[in-house]
């Protein structure tokens, strides 16, 4: 018996090293018009390339003519080792940044899978991400989860660890149903948010998020948030380790989301780091994007909120060589070291 087309194209995704593969109609976003007067409200920041053509991240068919269906992907990415944090003076990233940057591993399985639905007759454009297209809320129509409370798309298999990924096609695949939200009466991610970045369930202020102030921010971070960044260097993952369906979560077999040395570095070696070294060490990670000054930037609050004297001597000299963003925390994190001192 002749697979259906529905078949092929899950089959297709699941030799790719897809975990999940899911059917959404093509039409308008869900939320279209909450996302518009989140924009209004100015609560994407810095962020600005979210207001280029919102009108075409409101509705995939304005990305492709004739576009019938959304293909709503998943990846885990969840690692197979501890957390770094018990070490002394070490600096956290985001899970997802552990290992190799996402958007390469999911690019080139992307490129493959558009090619194979080609051959099935179909046109796409795919993104991971970067591209115009409300992504969570079309992975909540397919059924491939359900939008928690911080915002944050959940599996009831893969937890919170969980990378989207999205292919807009002009081939008719049926629909998949949605599945309840299963959040219940939970607010463990909005109670655990060290800046209460979480305004309300499923309402996030960017311009509160340590995510947002570690990654996206360009210039000085505001003092009133610095103390609570702790020693996150880039990303948070608060709102996603508390979730209680990350107790199904298992390891990635990806292994280019394995962990990469950096995770164990000190902080005092990071602000060491030429503009060189800084590219060598972060070539293919999620890192590169923020640049050496923004990085060298958290370097400096979170040994404010972790060092102690003997880490004053490198602040002095990074205060001595870089630029004036830098200077600026590294000046803070000495006052901090020293009121605690």
């Amino acid at each position: 018996m002749a697979l259906e087309l529905e078949d092929k194209v899950r089959s297709i995704a699941k030799d790719l090293g897809f975990d999940e593969c899911r059917f959404s109609v093509a039409r308008k976003a869900t939320h279209a018009n909450q996302f518009q007067a989140w924009l209004d409200d100015g609560q994407n920041g810095d962020m600005k390339w979210m207001e280029r053509s919102p009108e075409r991240r409101k509705d995939p068919r304005l990305l492709l003519e004739e576009a019938r269906t959304v293909i709503v992907l998943a990846i885990n990415y969840y690692p197979s080792r501890s957390d770094p944090r018990s070490k002394d003076k070490l600096g956290r990233f985001a899970k997802y940044a552990w290992g190799e940057d996402y958007h390469l591993v999911v690019d080139k399985k992307l490129k493959a899978f558009a090619s194979a639905l080609e051959e099935l007759g179909g046109e796409q454009r795919f993104y991971v991400d970067y591209g115009p297209i409300l992504e969570r809320d079309f992975a909540t129509d397919s059924g491939l989860g359900w939008n928690g409370k911080s915002t944050v798309q959940i599996h009831p298999r893969l937890g919170t660890w969980f990378f989207l990924a999205e292919l807009v096609t002009t081939l008719n695949l049926a629909s998949d149903d949605p599945i309840p939200n299963r959040c219940g009466k939970c607010t463990q991610c909005i109670d655990c948010c060290p800046t209460q970045a979480i305004t309300s369930p499923h309402h996030l202020d960017a311009r509160r998020c340590i995510s947002y102030f570690t990654i996206e921010h360009q210039g000085s971070i505001p003092q009133e948030f610095r103390e609570a960044i702790g020693d996150r260097i880039f990303g948070c993952d608060d709102c996603l380790e508390v979730c209680p369906w990350n107790r199904f979560a298992k390891a990635s077999t990806e292994v280019k989301f394995s962990a990469r040395e950096y995770i164990d570095m000190p902080l005092k070696e990071f602000l060491a780091l030429s503009e060189e070294n800084f590219h060598s060490l972060f070539g293919r990670s999620p890192v590169k994007r923020i640049g050496r000054d923004r990085f060298l930037r958290n370097v400096c609050i979170a040994l404010g909120n972790t060092g102690n004297m003997c880490d004053i001597p490198c602040l002095k000299r990074t205060i001595a060589k870089e630029n004036q963003l830098i200077r600026e925390h590294a000046k803070w994190a000495i006052e901090q070291i020293k009121s605690r001192s």
